[in-house]
């Protein structure tokens, strides 16, 4: 059955759960907030600049929440940047502030900027690991903190990427971001295992989102990243979301420290489908 043809079922597998989601505004983290409110959760929204682009976001949620029979949610919007120490102390206190818990931490904020490793831009690579890995080691310190303080386990799910494993030549931050948050999430999970909190990662390939339209608009740019990937195609950002909730809910429950690679293929080596090499 072809992609579009795929009609599309959600479970009610979050009911109860209340989750963050950084970088929520648009692109992968608004089909996250989307997805957990559709499965019951209640969300909160992370975002950076643009409060419009998060409040859509908001009443994406708010309509997913209704549509699936959860009626009206406590969800809410809080600004932070994750890069930066005390947004983030700020950010926890607002939501904890507001919510009895916080069972679910997705960290899914992150850039990219493309640099000659020769000429690297030193302080777009500064930022980059700032908000990519800094900011997910500091936001799951808060959330682990708060785990342990309360007892009863919980959830932290990385948004990593293929380039966790397939270098990206030109991208040498986002690269370094990608691959430490590989052994974050395994350090973590073995860390945190006897105390019930579970900490996963999910690996996103080509998507459909904002910080790829330099290509997802282009007919001809597009064929020529499709023609790398396994599938014949490109992933969407509610495809992604739906591995999130996956791994959020107790569904998964006997998994920890794993990475899932949402990719069409790209980490199967696309290249070697001819035996050129034996």
């Amino acid at each position: 059955m072809q992609h579009s043809d795929r009609s599309t079922s959600f479970a009610s597998r979050l009911v109860g759960q209340y989750a963050l989601v950084t970088g929520a505004s648009q692109g992968i983290g608004r089909a996250i907030a989307i997805r957990f409110a559709q499965e019951g959760a209640i969300v909160a929204i992370n975002y950076l600049e643009h409060r419009a682009d998060a409040e859509q976001t908001l009443a994406m949620a708010q309509a997913a929440s209704r549509d699936r029979g959860h009626g009206d949610r406590d969800h809410l919007v809080v600004q932070a940047n994750v890069g930066v120490e005390v947004d983030i102390a700020r950010m926890f206190e607002t939501i904890l502030s507001r919510w009895p818990r916080l069972d679910c931490l997705v960290n899914n904020a992150g850039f990219q900027k493309e640099s000659p490793s020769e000429a690297l831009d030193v302080e777009a690579y500064r930022r980059i690991i700032d908000v990519n890995l800094g900011g997910a080691v500091l936001c799951a310190q808060k959330a682990l903190a708060h785990f342990v303080s309360r007892g009863g386990g919980g959830t932290i799910v990385n948004c990593s990427s293929v380039h966790q494993i397939v270098p990206k030549p030109g991208y040498l931050a986002y690269s370094i971001s990608k691959g430490g948050m590989a052994n974050l999430t395994r350090t973590l999970a073995l860390e945190f295992a006897g105390r019930g909190i579970r900490v996963n990662a999910v690996g996103p390939g080509a998507i459909d989102t904002p910080i790829n339209a330099a290509w997802t608009g282009d007919a001809k740019k597009r064929a020529g990243v499709e023609s790398h990937i396994p599938l014949g195609r490109v992933g969407t950002a509610e495809e992604i979301a739906a591995v999130f909730a996956f791994l959020a809910s107790d569904e998964a429950s006997y998994i920890t420290g794993q990475t899932i690679y949402a990719c069409g293929g790209i980490t199967l080596f696309g290249e070697f489908r001819e035996n050129w090499a034996s």
